[in-house]
């Protein structure tokens, strides 16, 4: 069986409530230069590369027009009046690097003609890919869907509530209850989970063609018993033995696991953090962001720690930060952007091969123990063959828990052998220290991860900071 790798599939909704608008986020992923006509405000990011290809796929029932992309979305801009109204829907997926370009851009078209444009949808696409090893496409989605004529319609429609008799139910007030009802059935919560299986299937579809063995899943490694690494199961023997304060080889694992398991989720917590500002911030109008230099400088300004320790921590994490930003080249919000955008892809690599190597260090530790196990109380089993069938209770008796141990162990071994594994134990010893030192060798990196994401985050906290000052500042302005 080939390894079955996650595909991370973010899907989430573009609304001006969180100061966005479909305009800015469709010149940021296109690498073009846009006028948002409905607050004045022109988004130019042809500076911006690693955009291979972007393309507009339209409905049957859409304007020809709306295949330029200033029109498609300033028509959706104006047709939404409201200040907190959502403009759009985005997903986000990872492209096999074991396909070409061509083949990565037909997946992509079959994949958004097949699950959105035969919807109704009209579909934005754009294809990043900045040699680093992260080749993605950014989908932009209409949420409004459109009527024969080509205008717009609507996104909900008001529906009366019935009585068990299909009438109508006064409200008391000389009308009827009602409610709002979606035109569409887009917004199913039910949907995401199917777009991302749907790209699993094609992706894996895709690879099959190109004759790659490679296969992607679209559900959770926690779903897939991955994300969160299982603990072993330390059975009776093990058990006692911890309880008596006797450190265990399965014991020893279980406490592995659970320090992984805390800096897995420590660091998805970081990168995602940052990942959802750098995103904001780089889809700021150039004059709205927030500069690198700005920030390095403002966060030198913070209050600094008080303590010994406080100040020497301080200054490892400014000079990982100096090293991060010029190592990278780092000289813009989208720069820092792309660059935890590659961490955040780094970060899924990294716990794939750490929890695929912390299983399988799992399974083989127990059978190792197993082993032990029944080799201990292998002699007390041979023992009980030779004893007068007279004396044969009382022997079982004294003796139950080594014979309930060995029976154990030799059941497990027995069902192990009938898989067609054989029984290795120093096979298994010398796998176990093999995986151990290239799980470490990625823990290490994880960790060295870890301390970047913290650096980063000094200029996360500079930005809050300002950001809470100018409101402060804005508040105590006299109006005129």
């Amino acid at each position: 069986m080939f390894p079955i790798d996650f595909c991370h599939i973010p899907v989430s909704i573009i609304k001006r409530s969180a100061g966005r608008s479909a305009v800015a986020a469709a010149a940021y992923r296109s690498g073009t230069k846009l006028t948002n006509e409905w607050d004045g405000m022109t988004h130019d990011y042809t500076r911006k590369g690693g955009i291979v290809h972007a393309e507009i796929m339209l409905p049957a029932y859409a304007p020809p027009e709306f295949a330029d992309r200033s029109i498609l979305w300033n028509s959706v801009e104006q047709i939404e009046k409201a200040r907190d109204s959502q403009l759009a829907r985005e997903i986000e997926a990872a492209l096999p690097r074991e396909l070409s370009r061509e083949q990565q851009l037909a997946l992509v078209r079959s994949y958004v003609k097949d699950n959105f444009v035969d919807k109704g949808m009209c579909a934005d696409f754009a294809i990043h890919d900045k040699g680093t090893g992260n080749p993605h496409v950014h989908i932009m989605l209409t949420l409004r869907p459109l009527k024969e004529n080509g205008q717009w319609g609507a996104k909900c429609r008001k529906a009366y509530d019935l009585d068990e008799n299909g009438q109508r139910i006064p409200d008391g007030k000389g009308g009827w209850k009602n409610h709002r009802e979606d035109t569409t059935d887009w917004n199913d919560k039910g949907n995401v989970e199917s777009w991302r299986a749907a790209w699993a299937t094609y992706t894996n579809r895709a690879l099959e063609a190109a004759g790659q063995p490679a296969l992607v899943d679209h559900r959770s490694y926690k779903r897939r018993g991955i994300d969160k690494i299982p603990s072993v199961h330390l059975g009776p023997a093990a058990s006692q033995m911890e309880k008596r304060g006797i450190r265990t080889d399965k014991g020893e694992v279980n406490r592995q696991i659970a320090a992984d398991n805390k800096l897995l989720k420590e660091i998805k917590a970081r990168v995602t953090r940052l990942y959802n500002w750098t995103k904001a911030e780089a889809e700021k109008p150039a004059d709205k962001q927030s500069t690198i230099a700005g920030l390095w400088e403002a966060q030198q300004q913070l209050k600094q720690p008080t303590t010994r320790t406080g100040r020497i921590r301080a200054l490892q994490e400014n000079a990982t930060l100096f090293n991060f930003l010029n190592a990278n080249g780092i000289r813009s919000m989208q720069q820092l952007h792309e660059k935890i955008s590659d961490l955040n892809t780094r970060y899924y690599d990294l716990r794939g091969e750490i929890v695929r190597a912390e299983r399988r260090i799992a399974t083989l530790t127990e059978r190792g123990e197993m082993w032990k196990q029944y080799s201990q109380y292998k002699a007390v089993r041979k023992q009980l063959d030779k004893v007068k069938p007279a004396k044969r209770e009382l022997f079982e008796q004294r003796h139950s828990r080594e014979l309930l141990l060995y029976e154990a162990a030799a059941r497990y071994l027995k069902e192990l052998k009938e898989s067609g594994e054989e029984i290795t134990p120093k096979a298994w010893e010398r796998e176990i220290s093999k995986l151990t030192a290239v799980k470490n060798v990625k823990y290490m990196d994880m960790k060295a991860m870890r301390e970047e994401l913290k650096a980063v985050e000094r200029l996360k906290k500079a930005a809050d900071h300002l950001a809470r000052t100018e409101q402060s500042q804005k508040k105590e302005e006299p109006e005129l």
